[in-house]
């Protein structure tokens, strides 16, 4: 039998971003918080002088156990699905702060399409557009709405950057000045300018000067390291929950952390959740945590796989396109990309940060026109300089042999002589993409995984196809010798690395019958339990999904206090 506990405020089940921003605006208000992390405590110190490729990067230090707890995976629902036994196409985070301390830092808004993307498309274009089965809707809210929370999580982090020309209005500049320009960078910027494009700087969590954020928050300039993926920041230049929110949660005492802590079950009676079990991993115990609000703000497919366990929310029937819970899974299209050889250019790209880019936003959501294209929304195209690390980091021309001599010699000759020019793009929905619990695989602890069913569509690839060209054309005009580029998408691919940017399954909207919560992240089924994180994404844009994530959990924590003090729904 379980072992209860007092009853707080809120109890929040996991303590990333999400989590974090959560904490930190209920608890300056007064509220007693418990925060509930399945994995293990972590601190900027960790990381002092260990820049340690093989660690971090390639024996996954900062992630998930496979061994324990994973996802099973399948193309169509004819193959049975296969757990990811080794990492491949995303890395899930582990421990505080959780997938907050790996990220690279590239943090933009979403366009405002994103958020009326099916009005938008079907006042334009008509309704034909849209391809049979593409589960497309709005968001159930718009981004004039959603600006002022983009603006709060900016000044929290202290996101360096300047004026995206093809982007929303703002309402303020970033609170820090776009970080540095390296010569590729500059040189990205004259190609696309004589294409008539609008390039621009990267939005960047890496600062480009020391700051101090409203809160009282201080942090350090970045050094350019190249050690941001897949790595937590030493200096804590890098934003991420445990420089930032969750030091200001803490500091008011009503916070209360619970490291190796697995939330296995949301409870509830009729339409109220009253709290959570959970397992303490250290000593198998399980425990009862009462609450008057339930927040969920862990990864994406842990917010389905406990709101389908607990028996909460109607879950997703692909065959007839009812229930919301794991509907609309996305990720994104990250194969339209080229890279480009120079025989007599030298850069210096072993230096670097996670954002050191710059991007534009000309083939991005509908800044272009789509009526005799074969695909609907678009990508972000950009030219970053993350820093080649040494052992991930070998590129050489198309027709090179993968061993050898003449493999060695390129190896060596196009060490700092190739530049990369990528596009991120948009994941859009269909009826037969969505995650739902594997009938045959379990975790450590007896529950069922989360599966994911999922393939690339002909809207994928055409997309890919034109994107890649577009980054080939400018790499052409940046004056490379050798282009080598994407001609084709196969199918989706879970063995090799892509992004982890998964969204869906807990989608938001303004019909409780198409969407799984309000535009607080309330559940229309439950008024007391609130789900944070990418899970409420109607579709993935052409972007990372970190500052929409942000922005929204400042909504979400303004819904809260809201519902605390009145109850209800919030819509």
């Amino acid at each position: 039998m379980a072992k209860k506990l007092p009853k707080v405020d809120v109890v929040v089940v996991g303590v990333g971003w999400g989590g974090g921003i959560i904490a930190s605006e209920l608890t300056k208000q007064g509220l007693n918080v418990v925060g509930l992390e399945k994995g293990k405590e972590r601190k900027t110190e960790d990381y002092f002088m260990v820049h340690d490729e093989l660690r971090y990067a390639l024996r996954y230090e900062l992630f998930q156990d496979l061994s324990k707890e994973t996802t099973t995976f399948r193309g169509n629902e004819k193959i049975r699905a296969l757990p990811m036994r080794q990492y491949g196409s995303f890395l899930l985070g582990d421990g505080l702060g959780g997938a907050g301390v790996h990220w690279n830092g590239q943090t933009y808004r979403f366009l405002p399409y994103d958020f009326e993307i099916k009005s938008k498309t079907i006042e334009k274009y008509g309704k034909k557009k849209i391809p049979n089965g593409m589960t497309l809707q709005d968001w159930g809210i718009t981004y004039d709405e959603l600006e002022p929370y983009f603006d709060k999580f900016e000044k929290m982090a202290g996101i360096s950057g300047e004026e995206n020309p093809l982007a929303g209005k703002r309402s303020d500049k970033y609170p820090t000045p776009p970080m540095k320009v390296s010569p590729a960078m500059k040189m990205f910027a004259d190609a696309a300018k004589n294409m008539k494009l609008h390039p621009y700087n990267s939005p960047s969590a890496n600062l480009s000067k020391a700051y101090t954020n409203p809160d009282g928050i201080s942090r350090a300039a970045c050094q350019y390291c190249s050690y941001c993926e897949r790595f937590g920041c030493e200096y804590g230049a890098k934003a991420d929950p445990v420089v930032t929110v969750i030091p200001v949660a803490k500091k008011t005492g009503k916070f209360e952390i619970r490291t190796h802590s697995h939330v296995r079950r949301i409870l509830h009676s009729g339409n109220k959740a009253t709290g959570v079990m959970y397992t303490d991993v250290t000593t198998g115990e399980e425990i009862e945590q009462p609450a008057d609000i339930v927040v969920l703000t862990s990864y994406v497919f842990n917010n389905i796989r406990l709101l389908l366990m607990s028996g909460i929310g109607k879950p997703y029937d692909p065959k007839t396109g009812t229930g919301v819970i794991g509907k609309n899974y996305c990720y994104q299209v990250l194969k339209g990309s080229a890279i480009g050889f120079y025989d007599n250019k030298k850069f210096n790209t072993f230096a670097g940060a996670g954002s050191l880019g710059m991007c534009l936003d000309d083939y991005n959501g509908d800044n272009f026109d789509h009526s005799n294209l074969d695909f609907l929304h678009g990508a972000r195209i950009a030219l970053f300089q993350n820093g080649q690390r040494p052992i991930q980091n070998n590129a050489v021309p198309s027709g090179t042999p993968s061993w050898g001599k003449e493999f060695k010699e390129k190896s060596i000759k196009y060490a700092n002589s190739y530049l990369s020019v990528g596009a991120e793009g948009a994941s859009l929905p269909f009826q037969h993409h969505y995650v739902d619990l594997d009938p045959t695989y379990k975790d450590a602890f007896g529950d069922p995984l989360p599966r994911i069913t999922f393939d690339f569509e002909d809207q994928d690839r055409n997309l890919a196809i034109f994107m890649s060209k577009k980054c080939a054309d400018i790499l052409k005009e940046m004056g490379a010798d050798h282009i080598d580029y994407t001609k084709e998408l196969g199918p989706f691919d879970n063995t090799t690395y892509q992004s982890t940017h998964n969204t869906g399954g807990v989608i938001m909207g303004s019909d409780p019958g198409t969407s799984a919560v309000n535009n607080y992240l309330q559940m229309w089924d439950v008024d007391n339990l609130f789900v944070v994180g990418a899970s409420a994404f109607a579709h993935n844009s052409g972007y990372n999904p970190t500052g929409t994530v942000g922005a929204l959990s400042y909504r979400a924590a303004e819904g809260i206090l809201k519902y605390h003090k009145s109850g209800g729904s919030l819509a």
